[in-house]
């Protein structure tokens, strides 16, 4: 190749890379705060559940399910007696079990002495001030357990939208605290998440005594609360 025809290459060369794009910067990395926001509300509950059970015990499967399904028939006949639809009656739990001890006779294994079957109805109670009164009702029936009462809310929702407008406000406000002593402003939202709680368990397992007449219990709501978590992220300029 002789020098004419190189000083052409060369120049066809350097026309080509000024004609590529320059390659663009990587774009930066976005800045931004991270905070937890905190809400929960409280409301009075407007229903309430309660698991009402019966045991029985008896040498035979057929004799303690037949006593047990006696007094169960007896129950639900005092609760829709009190008013209580069927529809707000369901059968939380049905169970049966051997009741055993050791072989007296020391050979060292278990001997079946008799059954215990347990039959838990759960009742939905949408008027509160009658929980003592049915209570009463159910345990004059026969009722020898009762497994928890629940209180809840019907419709949550609008308890959990106040809660959320709660959060929500505290973590601008966290943000905000941030931001001022970091000497940089908020700028858009960039990700929101949530997680909410909900309302107490049960009351504990009570065990009743058989009497002639059940006294009516006092039972009190109080109140529920709902609370929410908010995870925000900020960007901030």
């Amino acid at each position: 190749m002789n020098n004419t025809t190189r000083r052409a290459a060369i120049g066809a060369l350097l026309l080509m890379t000024a004609a590529m794009p320059a390659a663009a910067d990587p774009a930066p990395g976005h800045r931004s705060i991270s905070v937890t926001g905190q809400g929960e509300v409280s409301g009075a509950p407007d229903m309430a559940t309660i698991n009402a059970g019966v045991q029985t015990r008896a040498p035979t499967v057929i004799e303690a399910s037949r006593q047990n399904q006696a007094i169960v028939e007896r129950l639900i006949g005092a609760l829709e007696t009190k008013g209580v639809e069927r529809r707000d009656i369901q059968t939380a739990d049905y169970s049966i079990w051997p009741q055993e001890q050791h072989d007296p006779s020391g050979a060292g294994s278990q001997v079946i002495t008799g059954y215990q079957v347990n039959n838990t109805v759960r009742v939905t109670v949408l008027e509160l001030d009658r929980i003592g009164e049915l209570l009463a009702a159910v345990t004059d029936a026969g009722a020898n357990t009762v497994h928890g009462i629940n209180f809840g809310i019907d419709d949550n929702a609008p308890l959990e939208a106040r809660a959320r407008a709660v959060a929500m406000d505290d973590a601008r406000q966290r943000a905000e605290a941030l931001a001022k002593l970091a000497g940089v402003e908020l700028g858009d939202v960039l990700h929101i998440s949530m997680s909410s709680g909900g309302f107490p368990g049960p009351m504990p397992m009570a065990r009743m005594q058989a009497m002639d007449s059940a006294p009516e219990p006092s039972i009190m709501g109080g109140e529920l609360s709902i609370s929410v978590q908010l995870q925000v992220t900020y960007a901030i300029r």
